[in-house]
C-alpha cells in the first residue's frame, strides 16, 4: 500500500503505522521534499538521525537517498535521541530530521523535522509545504548530494552537562527506566563519570518494546520503576519515553511527580539564578506553575499546547525556560528545544541541595489535585465546546486553546484533538474528591 500522506502528516511531525500508512517509497519522497524545503531556505546540507525501531535504519537511509537525489548533502548522525538531533541542528546550524515515533508502540514510525538552529517545523511553518512536495513527486537535481557520517554523542553529553554544576551533584542513587528506547544510549553516556549512582532498567535498544510501552504518561508504565525505587531505597526514579525527549519523575516513596510539578521545580531553580526571568507554561499546566514563577519574582507567560508554539513564544519573549504538563521541558540555551536529560540533571542538582528528599522538595507544590487528560469521542467538537461554555455563563472563560473555564477554586480546559474527533479535558480542583465530582459534572455537559 502506498504512503497515506493525509494520515501521517500531523500538526508537528510525521507519524503512522508501518506498511499500511508509511512505506519506503513515501519516506524517499518525503526526504526529497525535505531537501527541497531546506534548499529553499538556503541550506545545502541536512542532518539525519534515527531511533532503535526495526524500520528506522532503512527509513533513514532511503530518506537520505531522496534528499541527495535533490542535490542536498546528508550528514548521518546515526542512532540518537530526539533532543540529540535538536542539539546537532542547533550547534551546526543545519536543518535536521530524526526517525522516531516517540512514545507510540511497536509498528509505528515517523519523522520529527526542524530547521537550522533547531527551529520548529510544524503545519504552519513548513510541514504542509513538505507534504505537498512529497505528493507532487520528485524533482531531482543535476548533481547528487554527498553522504557523510558524524558522531555527535560526546559533544551532546558535554552540552547537557553544561546546564548544571556537576561538582555540586550529590551521590544520589537514581533509577532510570528507558523502556528499551533511545534513553538506553544517552542516559548512561550523560551519567558516566558523574557523582551519581545509576540503576538502569531496560537499557537495551529494542524497538519492539519487550518489557512495556515507552510511554511514561500512562501510570501502568511506571510500575516497574516504582517497584525498583522501593526495592533499592533509591533517591529518585526517572522514566523516559521512546525517543528520550520527555522525562517523568518518581519520588523516593514511589509516588509519581507530574510534569507540572517538575516544571515548577526547574522554574524555581532557574529563578534563584536569574531573578526576574520569563518562563513559559502551557495552559494545561497546574496553577502551581504560574504561582511558583510569581513567588520567585519571574514573569509567567501562558501559551497554547504544542512544542512549535512554545518555541516561538520563547523566541518572542526571550524566555529562559518553558514547561509542559506532558513532560516536555524547553531551554533557551538549548536552542529553545526540549530535553528530558537537561531537565533530569537540573532536578538532580536541586535534589543534591535538598537532602530531605524529592517528596519534601515538592511538598509545598502539591497544592491541587488534577484529573489528567481525559478524552471523549464526539461528532462535532465545536458544537460541544459551545454547549459546555454556555453551561458556565458567570465563570471566567478564554479561547486561547479550545475552552478554558476558571471558577476560582477549580478550573478546566476542553480542547479538540488536532488529528481525531476527540475532546481532551484537563481539570484541576483542591482535592481528588472535588476533581471526581467536577469531572462528572463537565462530562455530563459534554455528553
Amino acid at each position: 500500500m502506498a504512503t497515506d500522506y493525509d494520515a501521517i502528516f500531523k500538526a508537528y511531525d510525521v507519524r503512522g503505522t508501518v506498511g499500511d500508512q508509511i512505506d519506503v517509497d513515501g519516506v524517499r519522497a518525503i526526504g526529497g521534499a525535505f531537501a527541497r524545503f531546506a534548499a529553499s531556505t538556503g541550506a545545502g546540507t541536512v542532518l539525519v538521525g534515527r531511533d532503535m525501531r526495526p524500520e528506522s535504519e532503512e527509513f533513514a537511509a532511503v530518506f537520505g537517498d531522496g534528499a541527495m537525489d535533490h542535490g542536498v548533502n546528508v550528514v548521518d548522525v546515526g542512532l540518537c535521541a530526539t533532543d540529540m538531533l535538536y542539539y546537532a541542528s542547533g550547534s551546526l546550524d543545519l536543518p535536521g530530521a530524526v526517525f522516531t515515533a516517540s512514545h507510540n508502540p511497536a509498528g509505528y514510525n515517523g519523522i520529527k523535522m526542524c530547521g537550522p538552529g533547531a527551529a520548529p517545523i510544524g503545519a504552519d511553518t513548513g510541514l504542509q509545504a513538505i507534504k505537498s512536495m512529497a505528493i507532487a513527486g520528485p524533482d531531482p537535481a543535476a548533481a547528487r548530494g554527498t553522504h557523510t557520517s558524524r558522531d555527535m554523542l560526546s559533544d551532546y553529553v558535554a552540552h547537557v552537562r553544561s546546564f548544571v554544576d556537576t561538582q555540586a551533584l550529590a551521590p544520589l542513587l537514581v533509577v532510570a527506566d528507558t523502556a528499551n528506547g533511545m534513553g538506553g544510549l544517552v542516559v548512561p553516556a550523560v551519567f558516566e563519570g558523574l557523582p551519581l549512582v545509576l540503576d538502569h532498567l531496560y537499557p537495551e535498544l529494542d524497538g519492539t518494546f519487550p518489557n512495556h510501552p515507552a510511554d511514561p504518561l500512562q501510570p501502568e508504565n511506571l510500575r516497574d520503576l516504582q517497584g525498583r525505587v522501593l526495592e533499592l531505597n533509591a533517591h529518585v526514579g526517572m522514566a523516559f519515553d521512546g525517543d528520550a525527549d520527555r522525562m517523568f519523575l518518581v519520588d523516593e516513596n514511589s509516588r509519581p511527580v507530574s510534569g507540572s510539578l517538575t516544571t515548577a521545580i526547574i522554574a524555581r531553580t532557574i529563578l534563584e539564578r536569574d531573578p526576574g526571568a520569563t518562563i513559559i507554561h502551557n495552559l494545561i499546566c497546574s496553577k502551581t506553575v504560574p504561582e511558583v514563577i510569581a513567588e520567585g519574582g519571574g514573569t509567567a507567560v501562558r501559551t497554547k499546547v504544542g512544542h512549535s508554539i512554545i518555541k516561538q513564544a520563547m523566541a518572542d519573549t526571550g524566555a529562559i525556560f518553558g514547561g509542559e504538563h506532558s513532560g516536555h521541558y524547553y531551554f533557551r540555551d538549548n536552542y529553545r528545544a526540549d530535553s528530558g536529560l537537561i531537565a533530569a540533571l537540573m532536578v538532580l542538582e536541586a535534589l543534591s541541595h535538598h537532602p530531605a528528599g524529592l517528596s519534601d522538595l515538592v511538598s509545598d507544590l502539591n497544592r491541587y489535585a488534577a484529573s489528567g487528560e481525559l478524552n471523549t469521542a464526539v461528532e462535532d467538537t465545536g458544537r460541544v465546546i459551545e454547549r459546555v461554555a454556555a453551561a458556565y455563563p458567570s465563570a471566567s472563560q478564554d479561547r486561547l486553546d479550545g475552552l478554558t473555564v476558571d471558577l476560582g477554586d477549580w478550573w478546566f480546559n476542553l480542547r479538540p484533538s488536532n488529528t481525531e474527533p476527540l475532546l481532551r479535558l484537563n481539570l484541576e480542583a483542591p482535592t481528588p474528591e472535588e476533581v471526581q465530582h467536577r469531572v462528572s459534572e463537565v462530562q455530563a455537559f459534554i455528553a
